[in-house]
């Protein structure tokens, strides 16, 4: 490779002669060089300068550790997502009429096509939620939830069947989040009662008959279940959400479990495992699942800080199980979250913060293609609608 040329040295007997625009590359490349030099030691100086009344590094805690990057490397804004999208995992975050106006814009912006509203509700509060959110009915999908009033009684089912059907004709296209984080639906509401449990198998084959897919929350993060000491890698978020001092909780691999045998015992009814089943720590384990409950779909909504911070096995599991995930949020209505997971999906900047996330971690890009992206933002969540639709014209609905 030809290196850069340097004007010759001056003879004092040559004399005088033009000064040529190549005489003038290397003092200036020179200077510019300087100049870099300069600017980067100044950063360098400034991130090493402790801000006015810092603490000393032994007197530092973890939860207020707030790093900057110093890698000189690309930052990428992914303003609107690479193909329209359909989040299809979000809560109704708008209160008012003048909320739900803003999130369309916010929507508009970043290009999000439709949200698949996880409303949980049933009754009136459902009702409630379909008339407020109306005024846009091809830009808001709303699920309802399950009733468990009486799970605990004898002849719980029926009345709940019930208000599952009132709720599809008043148009829940779907039901979710329906949770148990071990001790038991409805987040705990229905103590001791699992997805498993042959009291939800009449809620769970009705689904079906209706054309209703069912998202569900099994498990939380392994790290809520593990003791709260110096070797727990997710410590930061784990300590607000705790479960490992609950009584009587089904463990992380019980829940797994359980997920397993509701979806094997009802395969007319499509799930789809929300925060990749909490299993975003072990993502073999839920291929596993996806590979034997055709029925089986997730979403990775609320799991892009777990995920990032290993992107090259992540982007090896998106790209394999393309044609079974889908894109969810669950963090709220805001431009910048959006943009930020389109850049976890799109792109592959390395090694940034985002404090929206409550980790220690730094993040990176999947780096995805563009065939796979188009499949867990829109063409998935299509398949999920499709295949309950299916499910419920073959029952004869």
């Amino acid at each position: 490779m030809r290196g850069p040329s340097f004007p010759r040295p001056w003879s004092f007997d040559a004399g005088p002669r033009p000064v040529r625009r190549s005489d003038l590359a290397a003092p200036v490349a020179l200077a510019l060089l300087a100049l870099f030099l300069w600017g980067v030691g100044g950063a360098v100086a400034r991130a090493q300068t402790p801000p006015a009344g810092a603490k000393p590094p032994d007197q530092i805690l973890l939860k207020d550790y707030k790093p900057v990057s110093l890698h000189r490397i690309p930052v990428t804004t992914v303003a609107r997502a690479r193909c329209p999208v359909i989040d299809m995992h979000a809560h109704p975050e708008g209160k008012t009429s003048a909320d739900v106006d803003q999130w369309v814009k916010v929507m508009d912006e970043v290009g999000i096509e439709k949200t698949v509203l996880l409303t949980g509700a049933h009754g009136e509060e459902f009702d409630r939620l379909v008339e407020l959110y109306s005024r846009y009915p091809t830009r808001f999908e709303l699920w309802c939830g399950l009733d468990y009033t009486g799970y605990d009684k004898p002849g719980y089912g029926p009345a709940a069947v019930a208000e599952l059907e009132r709720c599809a004709r008043k148009g829940a296209k779907g039901v979710g989040e329906e949770g148990d984080k071990g001790l038991g639906m409805g987040f705990g509401e229905a103590k001791g009662m699992h997805f498993d449990d042959a009291r939800m198998a009449g809620l769970l084959d009705r689904c079906a008959d209706l054309g209703l897919p069912i998202n569900i929350h099994v498990a939380d993060p392994i790290w809520m279940y593990q003791g709260m000491d110096e070797t727990n890698d997710g410590m930061m978020n784990a300590v607000n959400w705790r479960l490992d001092d609950k009584p009587g909780i089904v463990d992380h691999a019980g829940m797994v479990d359980v997920l397993e045998r509701a979806v094997r015992a009802h395969p007319r009814t499509t799930f789809v495992a929300c925060h990749l089943a909490n299993l975003d720590y072990d993502l073999a384990r839920f291929g596993q699942l996806l590979d034997r409950l055709p029925n089986l779909y997730g979403d990775f909504a609320a799991r892009y800080a777990e995920t990032a911070v290993t992107p090259r096995a992540a982007a090896l599991f998106f790209t394999r199980y393309q044609d079974r995930l889908v894109y969810g949020t669950d963090m709220g209505a805001d431009v910048d979250m959006y943009r930020l997971t389109f850049r976890i999906l799109e792109t592959l900047d390395e090694h940034f913060y985002a404090p929206i996330f409550d980790y220690h971690w730094s993040y990176s890009g999947f780096g995805l293609e563009a065939p796979v992206l188009e499949k867990l933002y829109r063409t998935n969540a299509q398949r999920v609608a499709e295949r309950a639709r299916g499910e419920a014209s073959r029952a004869g609905r």
